[in-house]
């Protein structure tokens, strides 16, 4: 006969009417949230992989053009603590569509640019109205998904976030060629306007989510008191240096495969990110590799996995350098799942907050990585792009030691028997 314990944990499974696989509406919150990061990507990164063609016709250099890519990501730094605190006043859900509304608005509008200094000012807007999305994103999981489903849905988002991405570059890449970036950017912002639409027909209505008021001051206590965990400052750290290497090697990659020996055309570059479906498989994974490893080991794989990456880059020949940027890729979805995923767990209250200082971390991690990426391939090739990625990996592996040397210590001191 089952035990009374078990009797007591399957009725408050039966009695949690939150979401988990099989339950009604988790499939449509998967699809929904899986649109909205899929738009959100490639909208970010729309004009990552037209770097060479927008610098030819702006006469501008690597590192002013990557100012598109940089501007965007700052202003969704910048803005999305803000925001989130907008959402718990108004909900994740309205949050989200605003968003993305606004973002894919300010897309119709980005082919129009007359020069390169209206493009940026357009992009950082753009990034700025998709502060909205990350974070209500990750709030609203932490709220309507079961604990222990919530890694695997996270997983989920990110990898939307990666197909986004990848398709985003794909097609600029491919409708560039034919008939210029302008048009490029054109076709993800008419595609990502099919992604809001279908995010707002699927998404279910927030059912745990309780409205709060807007007061700087208890916003500035919580903010306070999650740069006050050492926990979630560590994980904040370590997306922000994922993001770094991440953003250094997709900001520059276009420049140096445009160059000699490889000197690709614009389409086949573009199709270089198809490697990005790796990182949908590895962030879908993230939840059985903190199963297995637990979460320092999965951000070893993980960052073990980066490094090798760059090192293989470096080569002047093309297979090793497009297996360089796989490795990079799936160890660098990898770690961010795990990392996302382990804030929002590990915040108690004011998530929304938690999950937005992470992805101010992250985001700001993306825009100095582009920026130091393109100053360092100027100053020394792809070679200086690499070192700027390893100084980040092994950042993330003194961070993540650091924590375990922590845990070990806290052990020591509540069990000094034990030890």
């Amino acid at each position: 006969m089952p035990s009374a314990s078990t009797k007591a944990a399957a009725t408050t499974a039966s009695a949690d009417t939150r979401l988990a696989p099989g339950a009604p509406g988790y499939r449509r919150m998967s699809l929904a949230l899986f649109a909205a990061g899929l738009a959100a990507f490639a909208l970010l990164y729309s004009t990552q992989a037209l770097l060479p063609a927008i610098s030819a016709e702006f006469g501008a250099t690597a590192s002013a053009a990557s100012w598109t890519v940089s501007a965007a990501t700052g202003a969704l730094a910048l803005c999305v603590l803000p925001f989130s605190a907008l959402s718990e006043r108004f909900g994740r859900r309205a949050m989200m569509t605003a968003s993305l509304s606004v973002a894919v608005a300010v897309a119709l509008l980005v082919p129009l640019a007359p020069n390169l200094d209206s493009l940026i000012a357009l992009r950082a807007v753009q990034g700025a109205a998709l502060a909205g999305l990350p974070a209500s994103a990750m709030a609203y999981l932490a709220e309507e998904v079961r604990p222990r489903a919530l890694i695997a849905a996270i997983g989920l988002f990110v990898a939307g976030n990666s197909i986004g991405g990848m398709s985003g570059r794909i097609v600029t890449g491919w409708v560039a060629q034919m008939w210029g970036w302008r048009a490029g950017l054109a076709a993800v912002g008419l595609t990502s306007l099919v992604c809001a639409l279908a995010f707002r027909a699927l998404l279910p209505k927030a059912r745990h989510f309780t409205p709060g008021t807007l007061n700087p001051k208890a916003l500035a206590r919580t903010v306070r008191g999650h740069l006050a965990d050492p926990l979630l400052m560590r994980l904040y750290v370590i997306g922000a240096l994922f993001m770094t290497v991440f953003g250094a090697v997709y900001t520059v990659i276009g420049y140096r495969l445009v160059e000699a020996p490889f000197s690709l055309p614009q389409g086949v570059i573009g199709s270089i990110f198809l490697v990005y479906l790796v990182g949908t498989v590895s962030s879908a994974a993230a939840g059985k590799l903190v199963g297995r490893l637990g979460r320092r080991g999965a951000l070893y794989l993980a960052v073990s996995t980066t490094a090798a990456g760059l090192l293989l880059s470096l080569s002047d020949s093309l297979a090793p350098v497009l297996a360089g940027l796989v490795l990079i890729t799936a160890g660098f979805f990898a770690g961010h799942a795990v990392a996302s995923s382990s804030v929002s767990r590990t915040a108690k209250t004011g998530r929304a907050q938690a999950s937005a200082l992470y992805q101010s971390a992250y985001y700001l991690g993306s825009s100095a990585g582009g920026t130091l990426g393109a100053i360092a391939f100027h100053a020394g090739g792809w070679a200086g792009t690499v070192l700027i990625g390893l100084v980040a990996v092994l950042g993330v592996v003194s961070v993540t030691l650091y924590g375990s040397h922590s845990a070990r210590m806290q052990a020591r001191r509540l069990h000094p028997a034990a030890a």
